[in-house]
């Protein structure tokens, strides 16, 4: 089911493929969608999961240490409760994304998401660590399938243009807020028990699921989508390999002999399911997606965010209890702000992307990243001010990620037709995951040793910082150039 509109002129972004994807244009167009209060509960719905994907990952986070003692966990198997998530996240995306085409949007998001209740209530009454591993890995097989399905179910329901851009405005903002909260809330929960971070999303779940049955409207599944079973098989394969390699990496070795068999196994799958793609009648994905310049910037981008950012937090975590010896709810405090600032910015963004564009907010977007790791980078030490350092740095992050997010998201599925808005989502989502572990794979072995024993010198942060550094300025310039090729004076 579709929302229904009524015709008028009005001012919205270009959604062709071309490589002028999110420019402001002017142009005759169905008016500005009417957010009846079923549509508000549709988006609230889907606010809600991904607040819960935010909450689960950042308080999980940090319990680590509390569930490692009560255990007895060591600091490799430790690793594999968030890493076994990002594995089941990050190699499902794709194949969740375009399943909730093929079979149908409500019903994939509504089963993910009884999976994913089910096994966070399993995973806070374990009391074996590989069985706890196992839930997390189910838990990031249910979030492949919520994540790309909650967004393809904003981007069929409302209206692309202004619409869909205040919709995503206000998704991501529990995006940040779920994480933030995590923080803080994780704090406060790890001092009564570890489990109570596992068992406090089941409610929270419950009461989605529920919601979701009643508000969010059933849907067709794609007409003609065919079973592409060696598509599914050989790229499901490669994914969890390609991410099982770049998560075990730091641990194991780089040019360990298994991490490269891992490696080339997963490009020969993978490989395969590009030629398989080319030759099957109903392909489980469309190749020609990857030809549309916007999108495969938006992807790119994502990598540039998401890379940078997430790692940038693992440091500073490190960096806050190691180095200076602050509490985990003093840190998460620090670390706040971010948090606030893209809570409070991200309302505005779906206005600035109709009057200025997606490829403009994306570059705002890099360039505050990009100022607040160099100023990080330049002003902290072993005995920084808060007020000089960090706040002026959260600020800078928080202001990026408001502006880049949801302008990303717009731009990867802008021009899409409803029936690959669920490949389009897992697109982009597993850029941002894959992107974000393989970034943060080679920031934890340039850090490791420093950490390792024990050092207690900002300096040993230095190569990891300018890494991140990098990774956002690379991002910058991907988008920077076609802008300025597109206002370049004609010669005659």
């Amino acid at each position: 089911m579709h929302v229904h509109v009524v015709s008028s002129d009005v001012t919205i972004t270009d959604t062709s493929p071309a490589s002028t994807v999110g420019a402001p244009t002017t142009k005759s167009a169905p008016a500005e969608q009417t957010w009846t209060p079923r549509l508000w509960g549709v988006l609230a719905v889907l606010c809600a999961v991904l607040f819960l994907d935010g909450l689960d990952v950042s308080m999980v986070g940090v319990a680590l240490p509390s569930i490692g003692a009560e255990l007895g966990l060591s600091t490799t198997s430790l690793q594999w409760i968030v890493n076994g998530y990002v594995l089941g996240y990050g190699g499902l995306l794709l194949l969740g994304g375009r399943t909730a085409d093929l079979l149908g949007r409500r019903k994939v998001f509504i089963i993910a998401l009884a999976v994913f209740a089910v096994a966070s209530l399993i995973g806070g009454l374990v009391n074996n660590g590989a069985l706890l591993i196992a839930t997390r890995f189910i838990k990031g097989l249910a979030a492949a399938f919520t994540a790309p399905t909650a967004l393809s179910i904003l981007t069929t329901t409302f209206q692309e243009g202004p619409a869909r851009n205040r919709a995503l405005s206000v998704f991501s903002v529990f995006g940040a807020s779920g994480y933030s909260s995590g923080l803080i809330l994780g704090g406060l929960l790890t001092g009564i028990g570890w489990r109570w971070t596992f068992l406090t999303p089941v409610p929270l779940a419950l009461i989605a699921l529920v919601a979701g049955l009643a508000l969010i409207p059933k849907d067709r599944p794609a007409a003609g989508g065919g079973h592409d079973i060696v598509g599914a098989v050989t790229l499901t394969g490669g994914m969890l390999l390609a991410v099982y390699a770049v998560v075990s990496a730091p641990e194991r070795g780089w040019l360990d002999p298994v991490t490269l068999g891992l490696v080339a196994l997963a490009v020969a799958l993978l490989g395969a399911f590009f030629v398989a793609e080319n030759k099957v009648r109903h392909p489980l994905i469309r190749l020609g997606i990857l030809r549309i310049g916007s999108i495969v910037r938006a992807n790119l981008s994502i990598i540039a965010l998401f890379g940078s950012y997430l790692s940038f937090q693992f440091m500073m975590t490190l960096y806050l209890q190691d180095v200076l010896h602050w509490s985990p709810l003093k840190m998460a405090l620090a670390l706040l702000p971010a948090g606030l600032v893209v809570a409070v910015g991200s309302p505005f963004v779906g206005h600035l992307i109709n009057r200025f564009g997606t490829p403009r907010l994306i570059i705002s977007a890099l360039t505050s990243l990009s100022l607040g790791y160099a100023w990080f980078l330049v002003t902290a030490g072993n005995t920084p001010n808060y007020l000089v350092t960090v706040l002026p740095t959260m600020v800078l992050l928080g202001g990026g990620f408001a502006f880049g997010f949801s302008s990303i998201m717009a731009q990867a599925t802008e021009g899409i037709d409803d029936s690959e808005q669920g490949l389009a989502s897992g697109l982009v989502h597993t850029s941002a995951q894959v992107g974000a572990a393989l970034v943060l794979a080679v920031v934890t072995v340039l850090v490791a040793d420093g950490t390792a024993a024990g050092s207690e010198n900002f300096a040993e942060f230095h190569p990891g910082v300018n890494l991140v550094s990098v990774v956002a300025v690379v991002g910058l310039l991907l988008n920077l150039v076609p802008l300025l090729r597109r206002y370049r004076p004609k010669h005659a």
